[in-house]
C-alpha cells in the first residue's frame, strides 16, 4: 500500500513537471527546474520502472555502443546516451572539450580528480595523459565507483587510473603516504560543491599543491559554488579565469573555473 501511494505521488508530481516542461519554455532554461526534473523526477521514475540505476544504464550503453579499448568511443557513447536518452551529471561534451584543452596545456604527470561518478571525466583526462602519468580519482559512493571501474576498464585506460573510494576530506591528508606522491600538477573538482573550499584548503595544508598547479572546478554556476569562486578569485595565492559554457547536455548557463596556484 505504501509503495502504491508513493508511486501515485511521484506520478502526480511528474505529471505537473511534465506540463510545466512542455508548455512553459522558461522552465527549461531555469537551473533549479532542470536539475529537479532530471535528478528528482526522471531518474527516480526510470529507476523504479526499470529496476536499474542511471549509472547501470550508462554502463549498458557503453557496452552496447562503444568499442572496447577505445576511450574516445566510450566518451562518444556516453555523450550520445545522455543527449538522446537520459541526462546525467557528467562534465559533458561542451565543458569536456574545455577540460581536454586545459589538460593538454598542462600536460600533467600527476592528476587528482575529486568526484568520479561513472568515470566519464576520468576517461577524458586519462586518455590525454603521457605514458607514465597517473590519475587518482576519488568517489564517495561505492555503487558509482563499481560502475566507474567497469567503464574505465572498458575504455582500456585502467593502467593510468587509480580509483579510491571514500570521503575526500579523509583521503586528501593520506595522499602522500598512501601513494608516495609529492604534489599534483592538475586537479579536477567535480564533487559536492560545499567541499570545494574545504578540500582546496586541505590540499594547501597538506602541501599537495606546488607553484603552477592548476585547479579546474566544474559547476561553479549551476548548481553553483559561490564560496569557492570567492575563495580563489580574492586569494592572492591564485590566478583565476572563468570559462563560460552550459550545464552538461542542457542550455542552462554554467562554466568551469581554472585557477593556478601561485605558491
Amino acid at each position: 500500500m505504501e509503495c502504491c501511494c508513493l508511486t501515485v505521488c511521484v506520478g502526480t508530481v511528474a505529471l505537473v513537471f511534465a506540463l510545466l516542461w512542455w508548455f512553459v519554455p522558461a522552465v527549461k532554461k531555469t537551473a533549479f527546474w532542470v536539475l529537479m526534473w532530471n535528478d528528482f523526477i526522471i531518474e527516480r521514475l526510470r529507476d523504479k520502472f526499470t529496476q536499474t540505476t542511471r549509472p547501470q544504464r550508462m554502463l549498458k550503453a557503453v557496452q552496447k555502443n562503444a568499442t572496447k579499448g577505445n576511450p574516445d568511443s566510450v566518451i562518444s557513447a556516453i555523450d550520445y546516451y545522455c543527449k538522446h536518452s537520459e541526462w546525467a551529471m557528467n562534465v559533458g561534451d561542451e565543458k569536456g572539450s574545455i577540460l581536454d584543452s586545459v589538460v593538454s596545456e598542462v600536460n600533467p604527470s600527476m592528476v587528482l580528480e575529486l568526484g568520479t561518478y561513472c568515470g566519464y571525466s576520468a576517461v577524458r583526462i586519462a586518455r590525454l595523459l603521457s605514458p607514465g602519468s597517473k590519475l587518482i580519482t576519488v568517489e564517495f559512493n561505492p555503487a558509482n565507483a563499481a560502475i566507474a571501474k567497469q567503464i574505465i576498464a572498458y575504455a582500456g585506460i585502467q593502467d593510468k587510473v587509480t580509483l579510491v573510494e571514500g570521503s575526500s576530506g579523509d583521503l586528501i591528508p593520506k595522499m602522500k603516504e598512501r601513494f608516495g606522491i609529492t604534489t599534483f600538477d592538475f586537479i579536477f573538482l567535480d564533487h559536492w560543491k560545499d567541499r570545494y573550499v574545504p578540500d582546496t584548503e586541505l590540499l594547501e595544508e597538506c602541501g599537495l599543491l606546488r607553484k603552477g598547479t592548476v585547479l579546474l572546478a566544474d559547476n561553479v554556476i549551476c548548481p553553483g559554488a559561490p564560496e569557492y569562486l570567492k575563495y580563489v578569485r580574492n586569494n592572492p595565492r591564485y590566478e583565476s579565469r572563468y570559462y563560460p559554457a552550459h550545464l552538461e547536455y542542457t542550455k542552462v548557463e554554467d562554466g568551469l573555473e581554472k585557477s593556478v596556484f601561485l605558491g
